[in-house]
């Protein structure tokens, strides 16, 4: 059978009319935090992994989306990564190296506030790496995804995209409310006026290392509430293929103590996936 194409997205063929009225949001969310709920059930119960990339330009609203998942997920098998700039003891070293310290266990989803993509985007365009090493870093990261995928982990990548209209909307309003003033920082406009650049970069990462098997979801942002629930139904669209998601069955061996020891007596279904 011949392989499925795939065509890498690019920022110029997004439809950024996309919005989500609030009306319809609420529900919506909660339909998408229910799935996800389910797939994580499904993911601690089946010792299943997954990694969940997140990349975009500034005040896309990753943070946005990350915390409706947080919401809704047990944090005992979902942990968030923000990505910076790399430690003391991690320079020096293989830039991969961080990730690897960082993958989910058997049973829990990680999320990446910024990822591995790095290397090409703002270390490419800053210029903090020269050339022939973030050119290079195409192959190393498809190898590196091959090798999680091939290992049974599931890996979703979701870049949020906004115009330079609405980010500079975005950073006004942070610098303007008190409770978001720590999230602007004179970097985000030093990568601003650099955003030619960033585009650049952001289409050939498309080109590079969106594949059949970790492709790039591209996601506007423009509207919070239609990408909050976008990004989530992609991920669980992703993750939930070949899981069980009905409810994980009770232990038989609680079922027999509650009963044994305080007269519990529960349904029959409680005990399997019926």
């Amino acid at each position: 059978m011949a392989k499925k194409s795939h065509k890498p997205p690019r920022l110029d063929r997004l439809d950024m009319s996309q919005h989500l009225e609030n009306h319809e949001y609420e529900d919506q969310l909660q339909k998408a935090q229910h799935r996800l709920r389910a797939v994580q059930l499904a993911y601690r119960y089946e010792n299943r992994r997954a990694l969940v990339v997140f990349e975009g330009w500034d005040a896309a609203g990753k943070g946005g989306a990350i915390r409706r998942m947080s919401a809704t997920l047990d944090p005992r098998g979902f942990k968030v990564w923000p990505i910076a700039a790399p430690l003391p003891d991690e320079q020096g070293r293989h830039y991969l190296y961080r990730f690897w310290q960082r993958l989910p266990e058997p049973g829990s989803i990680a999320v990446f506030d910024r990822s591995w993509y790095g290397r090409v985007l703002v270390e490419r365009v800053e210029h903090l790496v020269d050339k022939r090493r973030w050119r290079q870093a195409y192959d190393e990261i498809n190898a590196f995804e091959t090798m999680l995928i091939d290992d049974g982990a599931r890996l979703v990548k979701i870049f949020l995209h906004i115009s330079a209209e609405e980010q500079l909307r975005r950073f006004e309003e942070r610098m303007r409310d008190p409770f978001k003033r720590w999230k602007i920082t004179t970097a985000d406009f030093q990568s601003r006026a650099k955003r030619a650049l960033y585009e650049r970069a952001i289409d050939e990462m498309f080109v590079r290392t969106s594949t059949a098997r970790a492709p790039w979801h591209l996601v506007s942002g423009e509207g919070k509430n239609h990408a909050r629930v976008r990004c989530l139904s992609i991920v669980a669209d992703a993750l939930a293929p070949g899981c069980d998601l009905r409810p994980a069955p009770l232990d038989p061996e609680v079922a027999r103590l509650a009963r044994k020891k305080f007269g519990i007596k529960l349904p029959r279904n409680a005990l399997g996936r019926g």
